[in-house]
């Protein structure tokens, strides 16, 4: 699950080790950090008292090993403050298009019917805004409406260490880690008294189809002791093991208030999910994220209409937030037989995602499509995204770099942490030796260390 120290070259530990360490720091580049810097590492027996002690339980740890060798990468990524505060405006200035009665009418519309329900004051928690950050290019590539990992982050954030005094400095304080764990607790919360409830919060459901089966189920399990820890009761069920009666859902004996939702069936459409939809539109238990969220964010056509400046000139717009997001999102188009020609001549600098798509299934690089696979795309729901190739991180000395996005947990418009995922292939896949989620770290601004270039 990790690999030993790598430090820097004997010239570039020597120089980031002389003057001032923060001096030193601020003339290296990101370019070089994200190349030749393996300084910080997943420390192993942190990893493994965080899991299975100060967030988790016994047995955490073993389970993690075993089902999700790859989900905790060995080092960091670096990325500039100015493009991390960048994506935190562009998270605000999406949420303030999406407030727009404008937007929400023109969106809805062409939703499912469950999705203009009115989910009675919740947000949605968990949203994540996906990445691809390199010296040259930025591009907001998706918005999701249930985005993993938060927890998983909280773990990692424990369980780093560094062998440089300047490098050192960037680590994340066990006191990071903890206001993460208390916003999660706070956001959950908030859901609870937006929807209107005046006694506090008490129980919640942690749902998915068959949970223990999920990828991320040790992550369930760290949500369920977070929980605990306070003072909630918290269950991980499967939809089949609810039941609506008397006005309210439950668990067993256990009575529902509040359903964090983790399945990817947006619209609630399965049969199997039939009394959790009911609770639903009966408002018998508070659902987050729910059908409206996904539908007003994580929608792929969404990107299409956030892309277009004519759409938002007609949405009412203001102009400065036109400017911003037409720099930030890449040109998106919904892929119809209107423009199917021309798609197929620019693939190579296209990628193909399904509209209601989710964990970079079905999504395709132009470059690499047969046309076995474009007549697929032709037949279902698919939008066309201008190519914005993903950043690069070397974990090892000698290895060829691995890809990675960055993932900004948001809750109401507020960036409440960015991590990174590095993987090789079209897609992010946890499926990569030395991969997986990494911390980020936010590096200098420009320069380069003597001799780094």
């Amino acid at each position: 699950m990790t690999q030993p120290l790598l430090p820097l070259s004997d010239k570039d530990a020597a120089y980031l080790s002389s003057a001032s360490a923060s001096a030193a720091l601020a003339e290296v580049s990101i370019e070089t950090l994200n190349s030749r810097c393996f300084c910080i590492s997943l420390d192993h027996e942190a990893l493994r008292a965080a899991l299975e002690s100060t967030l988790g339980q016994p047995g955490l740890f073993e389970l993690v090993r075993e089902r999700c060798p790859y989900l905790f990468a060995a080092h960091p990524v670096f990325v500039a403050p100015a493009q991390l505060e960048r994506m935190a405006e562009l998270i605000r200035a999406i949420e303030s298009v999406v407030a727009l009665p404008a937007y929400r009418e023109l969106v809805l519309a062409r939703s499912p019917a469950i999705a203009r329900h009115d989910p009675g004051g919740a947000k949605g928690v968990f949203f994540g805004y996906d990445f691809h950050i390199t010296e040259d290019g930025f591009g907001l590539i998706e918005i999701n409406s249930n985005a993993g990992g938060a927890m998983l982050n909280a773990v990692l954030a424990r369980a780093q260490r560094a062998c440089c005094p300047a490098i050192e400095q960037l680590l994340p304080s066990a006191l990071q880690a903890e206001s993460l764990e208390a916003s999660i607790i706070a956001m959950f919360r908030q859901e609870w008294a937006l929807a209107g409830h005046e006694r506090p919060l008490r129980s919640i459901a942690i749902v998915d189809e068959a949970p223990q089966q999920q990828y991320l189920y040790p992550e369930f399990l760290l949500f369920q002791q977070l929980f605990q820890r306070h003072d909630l009761q918290a269950v991980i069920a499967d939809p089949s093991e609810l039941s609506l009666r008397d006005g309210r859902l439950w668990h067993g004996e256990l009575a529902i208030d509040l359903v964090y939702n983790r399945l990817t069936d947006f619209a609630l459409d399965d049969p199997a999910h039939a009394q959790l939809r009911e609770a639903y539109l009966q408002r018998a238990s508070l659902l987050t994220p729910h059908p409206q969220a996904h539908a007003l964010y994580a929608d792929k056509r969404n990107l299409a209409l956030l892309s277009d400046a004519q759409q938002l000139q007609a949405l009412g717009v203001p102009e400065a937030t036109q400017t911003l997001l037409l720099a930030a999102i890449p040109h998106t188009e919904v892929v119809d037989p209107a423009n199917a020609e021309r798609l197929w001549r620019q693939r190579k600098q296209l990628f193909f995602k399904p509209c209601a798509g989710y964990g970079s299934r079905a999504a395709y690089r132009g470059d690499k499509l047969t046309q076995r696979v474009w007549q697929e795309i032709l037949a279902g729901d698919y939008v066309a995204q201008a190519l914005v190739l993903p950043g690069q991180r070397v974990m090892a000395h000698e290895t060829p770099a691995l890809k990675f996005d960055l993932r900004d947990y948001a809750y109401n418009g507020e960036v409440q942490w960015v991590a990174a995922r590095l993987y090789q292939g079209q897609t992010t896949n946890f499926r990569t030796p030395g991969g997986g989620f990494a911390p980020v770290y936010p590096g200098p601004e420009g320069g380069c260390a003597p001799g780094c270039d």
